[in-house]
């Protein structure tokens, strides 16, 4: 007596049959029926029934040691597999690996997820990936976004993954971004809402970054969303807030380099700052260091620094101290090539400055190391020919190499000739174009300021693009005013 069960959409109803089930022929068909019996309406019809057989269980232990000797001949464990519910044939399992294998994955990626054989490829994979290359994942990528991340083929799209990605949309994630956002960081698609998503952003939000910046800043480095506050994000925030950084400025650093939050404070960010300490970098000057180079904090940073002393000791004689001077004005510094620094050292040298002289201007002014030759020899020569400036000057006002010559330089020595003005390069040039318009309407000529040491604000410009500093009149401002305006265009 086989015991058989009637399915429809709602119900599995066992029954039993006691006389002998005659098939249905496979060359007739339901229409051939149907004509037998009265038509009814279609909205009338009853549901479709199939007829199948229950396994008992030693028809399913059966099955299990079939699909199991399957996989093994493969090359799959089927270990993990063991408590989970198996097809009942072994042609489903064939069709689901052989499903996983055309999608990318190999046998070492089946063992090293099986799981993902619990699966079944109409619903689940299937409709997942159906998804997923709906919001923009090319068919080429779903592969490696399945090996990267098998646990999305167990979602649901409508339970899991459309609230994830409506909660990036909310948090002005750009549409285009969120495949990009998904590759990166596909485990986002398994956080719950509620959870440390929102506890991650509420956090970043009370401490002055701007909800409108959230966005881009998940498209930049989306894996602080999942990042705890309490362990992680708030531990590196309060450490660089002790070293003196005001809280808008921090806000603003991590506006635009979301990144450091994923930078180890006890491994990584404590031993950098104490390796700035160790090569001389004062404690006060540590915040504009870190707020122009955020970056140093994430760097081998001890190893880079003890490199760049040396080689500045070895070709300009600049000792410890002098150097420690020079990265607090250029941290960037730290990571320029040192062929590179060694292109505008040998102009100077080639134009008559002495050894002793070059290390001066390196000092006071580090961005020289990041400026083009081209335009340095331009600069040389406007101001030897046509300023008529001794070479002193320039020792003395080395900054004058990192401005613009036809913007900035130019004109103003333009209107200078025009009133027959004498002055330093530095009372001209180190202004703001309002500051140098009243000094021409002035009846008098004020006297140089020493002013706050040259310090370049905002994203190093590297060697092929020019170096122009826009610094305000800041010495007339507070030290966090000063940090602030060189923090907001990092």
């Amino acid at each position: 007596m086989l015991h058989l069960i009637r399915r429809n959409s709602r119900f599995r109803i066992p029954i039993r049959i006691s006389q002998t089930l005659t098939p249905i022929p496979s060359h007739l068909n339901a229409s051939r029926f149907s004509s037998q019996s009265p038509a009814k309406p279609p909205e009338y019809e009853m549901p479709s029934v199939t007829w199948g057989v229950i396994q008992g269980r030693k028809e399913r232990l059966v099955s299990r040691v079939i699909i199991s000797d399957y996989l093994k001949s493969i090359g799959i464990v089927p270990d993990e597999l063991e408590p989970l519910e198996l097809p009942s044939t072994v042609d489903v399992m064939r069709e689901r690996v052989e499903f996983l294998h055309r999608l990318g994955l190999t046998v070492d990626d089946l063992n090293a997820y099986p799981l993902v054989l619990a699966c079944s490829v109409r619903k689940n994979i299937i409709p997942v990936l159906g998804y997923l290359e709906k919001l923009g994942i090319p068919r080429s990528k779903l592969g490696e976004f399945v090996r990267n991340y098998p646990q999305v083929l167990h979602s649901s799209v409508v339970v899991e993954l459309v609230p994830v990605v409506r909660f990036l949309r909310g948090l002005d994630v750009e549409r285009h971004d969120i495949p990009y956002v998904l590759q990166k960081y596909p485990e986002l698609l398994g956080f719950k809402l509620e959870g440390t998503m929102s506890t991650s952003v509420a956090y970043l939000v009370s401490i002055g970054v701007s909800p409108r910046d959230i966005g881009p800043m998940v498209t930049q480095f989306p894996y602080f969303l999942g990042m705890r506050v309490g362990t992680k994000i708030k531990p590196l925030v309060d450490f660089l807030l002790s070293l003196g950084i005001p809280k808008k400025i921090l806000a603003k650093v991590l506006e635009k380099r979301t990144y450091i939050l994923g930078y180890d404070l006890q491994e990584t960010v404590k031993p950098n700052v104490e390796a700035l300490l160790s090569f001389g970098v004062r404690s006060e000057r540590l915040p504009s260091v870190i707020a122009q180079y955020p970056q140093i904090l994430g760097l081998p940073l001890k190893a880079k620094l003890s490199s760049q002393q040396y080689f500045f000791n070895l070709k300009l004689r600049i000792d410890p101290d002098g150097f420690a001077r020079a990265l607090e004005r250029m941290p960037q510094i730290v990571s320029l090539n040192q062929s590179i620094i060694m292109k505008p050292i040998e102009f100077l040298w080639g134009r008559g400055f002495s050894t002793e002289d070059v290390a001066k201007m390196f000092v006071k002014c580090p961005q020289l190391a990041a400026v083009r030759v081209e335009l340095m020899k331009n600069s040389f020569y406007f101001c030897k020919s046509e300023m008529k400036r001794p070479m002193e000057e320039l020792v003395e006002f080395p900054e004058y190499f990192t401005y613009s010559l036809e913007s900035r330089i130019k004109p103003r020595y333009m209107v200078l000739a025009s009133k027959g003005i004498k002055c330093s390069l530095g009372w001209f040039l180190n202004c703001s174009d309002q500051r140098f318009e009243e000094r021409m309407k002035a009846e008098y000529i004020d006297a140089d300021s020493p002013g706050p040491s040259f310090a370049m604000g905002g994203k190093l410009e590297m060697p092929g693009s020019e170096l122009v500093s826009e610094d305000e009149d800041e010495d007339e401002d507070s030290d966090s005013e000063v940090l602030y305006r060189r923090t907001v265009s990092l």
